[in-house]
């Protein structure tokens, strides 16, 4: 899981809160992450292989927003790595872990491991923020025709760079002067706070507001294209307001049991003693999140490939040569071949179509197909009348 009170953990003199969930069943806890990462994991990697059946084809390069996605996976794979290696350590050789308690100690080692799996863990998944906030932008700059492959170079600077500044800022907050003096008040934990839930945050509040913004610009450009808006086209921009929703839908189910824990132990905290009779049902609900963050926060890495590219099967092709893997954009086989037609009376009117092709309803076509590329689940009508879907 990824919580900053893994850092705070650390700390000799920790919080109170921080000590009520952290020794509540470590094993059963540390379990349950070890489940869930390794599900999540293999899962996810299932979902990304080749798969046996793929038709071949020359796919110069992918696109921007298929890049992203594939990244965001990559960060949730090692972050889950994170949370099977920390959980393995805590689990297996507690008395290792219990060293962390003594203030004075001389052993370093537990301390180091503490700290570092931690900001292992809290830099791959603020990372996964970052890319899916630049995957927002980069959805809506492409149907407004001002992004590209080149910009991702941009994307890689804004969000590791961000990703490791507010980690360590955040860190060298929590722990100043020395890591037996980081919990003698909040004005330490806060800062810290705040530099990890400033990603996750943005997205909840930016992300939907993007994604509502390039839903409306896909169906002004559908329209655009022909000056009317058929019955295929609609069906078209539904499905991508569906991916966004799907995406959102997976994001606010895997984090907003995070908020919530730490909405409840930070109310906690504000109290002169959190073992009070009347404070019983915060601490159990505080307890029942703490568990449930365990299981959702690794899962995220499988959840976002179902929404991604939706179930790719278990049929994996381990051979080595080129093919077509699913979250390659279709739109970049447009390179060398004849654009799209439209999808307006495809059948009846394909020869014109060809002929009124032109730049900009390319454009058009590649920027709509790297929106709704990956998917699998539309409607098998819409799959056959459209040109945007046709190969998957």
């Amino acid at each position: 899981m990824a919580s900053p009170r893994l850092e705070t953990y650390c700390c000799p003199n920790r919080d109170a809160a921080t000590q009520l969930v952290m020794d509540f069943q470590p094993e059963v806890f540390c379990g349950v992450c070890i489940g869930s990462a390794s599900i999540s994991l293999l899962l996810t990697i299932l979902q990304l292989l080749p798969k046996k059946g793929q038709s071949l084809r020359k796919m110069p390069k992918a696109s921007s927003s298929s890049t992203i996605l594939l990244l965001i996976s990559i960060c949730d794979i090692l972050g889950g790595l994170g949370v099977i290696v920390r959980s393995s350590i805590w689990l297996g050789f507690p008395g290792f872990i219990a060293n962390i308690s003594v203030v004075n100690g001389t052993d370093v080692w537990p301390s180091a491991f503490c700290v570092g799996s931690a900001m292992w863990i809290q830099l791959l998944y603020s990372a996964g923020f970052w890319w899916l906030f630049c995957y927002a932008v980069d959805s809506y700059l492409v149907v407004r025709r001002s992004a590209g492959l080149s910009t991702i170079v941009l994307y890689h600077m804004m969000t590791w760079g961000l990703a490791v500044m507010l980690c360590v800022e955040g860190i060298a907050l929590l722990y100043y002067p020395s890591l037996s003096s980081c919990e003698k008040g909040l004005e330490h934990a806060i800062p810290h706070y705040i530099t990890t839930y400033v990603p996750l945050l943005l997205v909840l509040v930016v992300n939907p507001i993007l994604f509502r913004r390039t839903v409306s610009a896909v169906a002004s450009l559908l329209k655009g294209r022909q000056g009317i808006y058929t019955e295929n086209e609609r069906r078209l921009g539904t499905e991508i307001q569906i991916r966004f929703f799907k995406i959102m839908l997976v994001f606010v189910i895997c984090w907003s049991s995070n908020i919530i824990n730490e909405i409840l132990l930070f109310y906690l905290e504000m109290q002169p003693d959190i073992n009070e009779m009347i404070l019983k049902n915060i601490r159990s609900a505080a307890l029942i999140t703490w568990i449930i963050m365990g299981v959702l926060n690794p899962m995220q890495g499988f959840l976002f490939t179902l929404a991604f590219y939706g179930w790719t099967g278990c049929r994996v092709d381990l051979k080595w040569r080129k093919r077509e893997i699913p979250w390659e954009s279709m739109s970049s086989s447009t390179a060398g071949e004849n654009a799209y037609p439209s999808p307006v009376n495809y059948q009846s009117n394909l020869h014109d179509s060809k002929k009124a092709s032109s730049t900009d309803s390319q454009q058009t076509d590649e920027a709509i197909g790297m929106l709704s590329e990956g998917n699998t689940s539309g409607d098998d009508r819409l799959t056959r009348s459209s040109p945007i879907y046709q190969g998957w």
